[in-house]
């Protein structure tokens, strides 16, 4: 799929996916720092930002792009935290960042220079615990990885974040991605891409796997023209969603499929990769607070891409009506899966096992613990708790010896 690049220099359009994009990428960048400095005796905090495909910082409305943003939030999301630390009598932390950004333009990144300049100027002038150090790099993304991944080494950074915002789908080779996500255990990727550009790939190399997600919607899979007059049907987006998923869910342990809303159908996918549960859990719970920016076809509670595509599944926009639907089914799925499992498993396992397969926030998937006649949630003394805030990855979640709903054998919660 040919796709026309930013024209920078006279001044780029953002377009309304890109900037629901960059509110998701802003708020996350954000809570991910949070999240990350919490700790009482930390006294820093060092990673490295990869943005493959920075473009030239700001758009022609003067809205900053992904580098100024992640600039502006190591900024804002620093305050916040020593702010924290210093209100429960903790000392403040220090971050050390390697902001690594790259364009094949060689005019993008003239500007991006120009752009970034003043901001980095008032980080080292305002903030003397923020240590900021950028490379600039002009070439395609795939020729610039390997310097990329040597200056990461070098640095001894374990903590990587990229943000692979492309245009199209084939300027991130697909074992690159699985490389990046091998790399370090606290390595995460933004992935962007069109979905036309995503099929036109399966259709050369993955017809079988085309085929069987999109025949229940009468679609020839390799016809391209007759999926265009699809993707506006609620429908199309769980067939999509599904062939997103296949095709990524072996890059990471969680990976979520999830589509960009726009007003032309379902066309742009925003995929966050991670190696552990707790930045899935994070992912999720900030799509929620941006109930107009995504949306899932499936199942509102536990194995999301588990149903029949005939009769089966409904829109799911991250939003309260969502949300209210997701609880009701996690009263039942829940209990369903422990007793797969056995009768007992650790909450922290619980969540493993679980969060690459729903879409809830984590506040409904304690609420349905709680709430479920069924389930009760054992801290590591012994007790049990009582509130849905109170819950913690050391406790311990059970079936009730008296069950008022489910058999000692029950159906298994995946449909076959």
């Amino acid at each position: 799929m040919a796709v026309k690049p930013y024209a920078w220099t006279e001044g780029a359009p953002l377009d309304d996916h890109t900037r629901r994009k960059h509110k998701i990428l802003r708020e996350y960048f954000y809570k991910y720092i949070a999240v990350r400095c919490q700790i009482p005796q930390q006294r820093k905090f060092r990673l490295t930002v990869v943005d493959g495909f920075s473009g030239a910082g700001r758009y022609a409305c003067g809205s900053a792009g992904s580098p100024i943003i992640f600039l502006e939030e190591l900024r804002r999301s620093l305050d916040a935290v020593n702010l924290a630390r210093l209100n429960q009598g903790l000392g403040s932390v220090e971050i050390e960042c390697l902001l690594i950004f790259n364009d094949a333009s060689p005019d993008a990144v003239a500007l991006l220079q120009h752009h970034c300049a003043p901001v980095i100027a008032e980080i080292k002038a305002s903030c003397p615990q923020l240590h900021v150090s950028v490379e600039y790099m002009t070439a395609e993304f795939e020729q610039s990885y390997p310097k990329i991944r040597a200056l990461i080494a070098a640095g001894r950074f374990r903590n990587v974040l990229f943000n692979l915002d492309q245009c199209g789908y084939s300027k991130v080779e697909h074992a690159t991605l699985i490389e990046i996500m091998r790399s370090t255990a606290a390595v995460e990727v933004f992935y962007t891409f069109a979905i036309e550009s995503l099929l036109a790939f399966l259709s050369r190399t993955n017809k079988r796997l085309m085929a069987g997600q999109l025949k229940h919607l009468g679609i020839d899979g390799t016809n391209l023209s007759a999926v265009e007059k699809a993707m506006s049907n609620t429908e199309w987006l769980g067939a999509a969603e599904k062939l997103v998923f296949e095709a990524h869910k072996v890059c990471a342990p969680y990976a979520s499929p999830f589509s960009i809303q726009n007003p032309e159908g379902w066309r742009y996918w925003l995929i966050h990769f991670a190696n552990k549960v707790r930045a899935r859990q994070v992912y999720n719970n900030i799509l929620h607070d941006n109930s107009t920016s995504q949306a899932h076809f499936g199942r509102a509670g536990l194995d999301m891409l588990s149903y029949d595509p005939t009769h089966d599944g409904s829109l799911y926009l991250f939003d309260l009506g969502g949300r209210a639907a997701a609880r009701a089914q996690l009263q039942d799925d829940i209990p369903r899966l422990l007793m797969d499992l056995g009768d007992a498993i650790g909450v922290g396992e619980f969540y493993e096992n679980v969060y690459n397969m729903t879409p809830s926030h984590m506040d409904d998937v304690h609420a349905a613990m709680i709430a479920s006649p069924d389930l009760e949630v054992v801290t590591p003394g012994g007790g049990t708790r009582r509130t849905a805030s109170a819950i913690s990855s050391d406790d311990v979640l059970r079936l009730k010896a008296q069950r008022s709903l489910f058999p000692m054998f029950s159906l298994p919660l995946r449909k076959k």
